[in-house]
């Protein structure tokens, strides 16, 4: 026992001889069982060759120990004064050393890659370019032995000398765009500098595509985003990230997506003039020159001929970003070495997906909602006429409800073959249900007793019950698909047609049944001659329903 107690001590004593320590970015304290930090001086400093320091400035930083000293671990970052968050990012050729994700962006620590002891480490530090700066000092950790350790110990404070902030130029409409520069923007051909609602990106390349001067402007609470794609979907794109860190500013970052998860960060690599404007604090603008090859990781080369893609969304206070809000990809690919060429946006929704929407809404709007009028209201026309035994008012529900379970199941069907995976939220959950019940209705109507059986009120029942939890299931799936057609407009109409349409079957429902309790007291509640009133009804809940019906399919067609 007392041996298996002390090996557990010894995984907790070096369980970070690796140096990977991210964990621990923002208290910088080693996870050293009950250890705790050294209060006396530590016998190793923290030195920087400058103590001035501007945008993009390089500082070489020194960590060394005094003689007789060595330390196994450290970790070393630079921060503004009074700041818990890191900042600026490093380099190292020290093959004892290596960076270290923090705060959400990548090389912006430095640790030990083993348990050897050392006496100096050596490490470049390059200021940001962009942001509200202040006087910055290094800070590192000293690890001598696995409970001897000292925190946060300091440098000399490095005043900053530089602007508050780099400006990008304004983005312009742009007269280069077709001319120098490839461009993209969501609406199409948009001007930023007269609408902020603008979504924009210009890519300029060198002739042999050695260097790119990337322009990208959009409004978003945390960042915009664009990239190059050999496809349509998200998946092994090179992305660039203009987004706010965990303190407010600007940093520009490079990425690979990897599906729909969040985009793995990579090293910012060969990136220069970095130049950053946030307006509003929502309106991102940046611009820079990026001499990183392309890499969709499909392939070894790259060419000349990508899908663009603009993303925004929010950021969480670390600086992560998070799902995006909007997503803008070209319907085409773009040649980067052919700037005449026009870029447009590609359809929001697929066909295949419009298709869905218009089949539910044919279905649980006219077809599903005129049959369930008929077998409630209608059985009396034409009582005693039909075909093969059954009355006319029967079979006219048999067939519609039926069109609405097939129409039903081919929208199910398309659109999971479509998005081949669930994409969550409430309006799949509520599809599925609908799907379920309105196969389980028609098997349940044939099993059901003869008219005068003395049980056949338990079909009677179950069937109204099965009916009006479909219809209502029905109506909340149309008005959740309707508000992701519509995610991203502000008048929201489509909705607001939806919501006139359940008004009006509310009302006829309701003229209905006042006819219905007429017709039981030898009355009725208006008269049109030899036509009966719930065909009238009837009549004019189609007219109706055909308008409303329309307006919704052709909002569908133009999102």
């Amino acid at each position: 026992m007392f041996l298996y107690v002390l090996l557990c001590c010894v995984g907790v004593v070096h369980c970070y001889g690796n140096g990977l320590v991210s964990s621990v970015c923002g208290s910088m304290t080693p996870n050293h069982g009950s250890n705790s930090a050294q209060t006396s001086t530590a016998p190793f400093t923290v030195t920087a060759d400058n103590t001035t320091f501007k945008e993009g400035d390089q500082i070489t930083v020194l960590l060394n120990s005094q003689p007789g000293d060595q330390f196994e671990g450290f970790m070393l970052q630079a921060r503004q004064v009074g700041s818990t968050t890191s900042i600026g990012t490093f380099n190292v050729k020290d093959s004892n050393a290596q960076l270290l994700s923090c705060d959400g962006a990548a090389s912006r620590a430095v640790s030990h890659k083993s348990n050897t002891k050392k006496s100096s480490i050596q490490a470049k530090w390059t200021a940001p370019t962009s942001g509200q700066l202040g006087d910055i000092e290094f800070r590192a950790t000293f690890v001598k032995t696995a409970s001897t350790f000292w925190v946060g110990v300091k440098s000399s404070t490095l005043a900053y000398t530089g602007t508050s902030a780099t400006a990008a130029p304004t983005v312009p409409s742009n007269p280069d765009c077709g001319k120098t520069k490839v461009c993209f923007s969501h609406p199409s051909s948009c001007d930023p500098t007269a609408n902020t609602g603008c979504y924009f990106m210009a890519v300029q390349t060198s002739s042999n595509q050695s260097e790119m001067r990337i322009e990208m402007f959009g409004q978003a609470d945390g960042y915009v985003a664009i990239g190059f794609s050999d496809d349509q979907e998200m998946g092994n794109d090179d992305i660039y990230i203009c987004g706010k860190d965990s303190s407010g500013n600007l940093q520009v970052q490079h990425a690979i997506s990897t599906g729909k998860t969040a985009p793995t960060i990579l090293s910012l690599g060969n990136v220069t003039d970095i130049k950053t404007t946030l307006m509003n604090g929502n309106t991102i603008n940046c611009s820079f020159t990026s001499r990183n090859a392309i890499s969709t990781r499909s392939r070894a080369t790259s060419t000349s001929e990508y899908y663009l893609m603009i993303a925004a969304g929010p950021s969480n206070s670390q600086g992560n970003i998070q799902i995006h809000s909007n997503k803008y990809v070209s319907s085409t690919k773009a040649n980067l070495q052919d700037p005449s060429q026009v870029v447009t946006s590609a359809e929001e929704f697929p066909a295949i997906v419009k298709a869905h929407g218009c089949l539910m809404l044919i279905s649980w709007m006219t077809t599903g909602s005129i049959g369930m009028l008929i077998a409630r209201y209608l059985k009396g026309v034409a009582k005693d006429h039909g075909c093969c035994g059954k009355d006319f008012w029967f079979m006219a529900h048999v067939s519609l409800m039926a069109l609405s379970v097939t129409a039903t199941a081919i929208a199910f069907i398309l659109v999971f073959s479509y998005a081949r995976d669930w994409s969550g939220g409430a309006h799949p959950v509520l599809g599925c249900l609908v799907m379920i019940l309105s196969l389980i209705q028609p098997i349940v109507a044939a099993f059901r007793c003869e008219p005068n059986h003395e049980r056949r009120f338990v079909f009677n029942w179950a069937h109204s019950f099965i009916a009006l939890a479909i219809k209502g299931l029905a109506v909340a799936a149309i008005f959740t698909g309707l508000a992701l057609f519509e995610e991203y407009e502000e008048d929201g109409w489509m909705l607001k047609v939806m919501g006139g349409f359940v008004a009006w079957e509310a009302l006829i429902y309701v003229l209905q049944d006042l006819n219905l309790r007429a017709k039981k007291k030898d009355s009725a509640i208006c008269s049109f001659g030899s036509m009966r009133p719930e065909t009238v009804l009837l009549v004019l809940f189609l007219l109706g329903n055909l308008a409303f019906l329309i307006a919704l399919l052709v909002g569908i067609g133009r999102s």
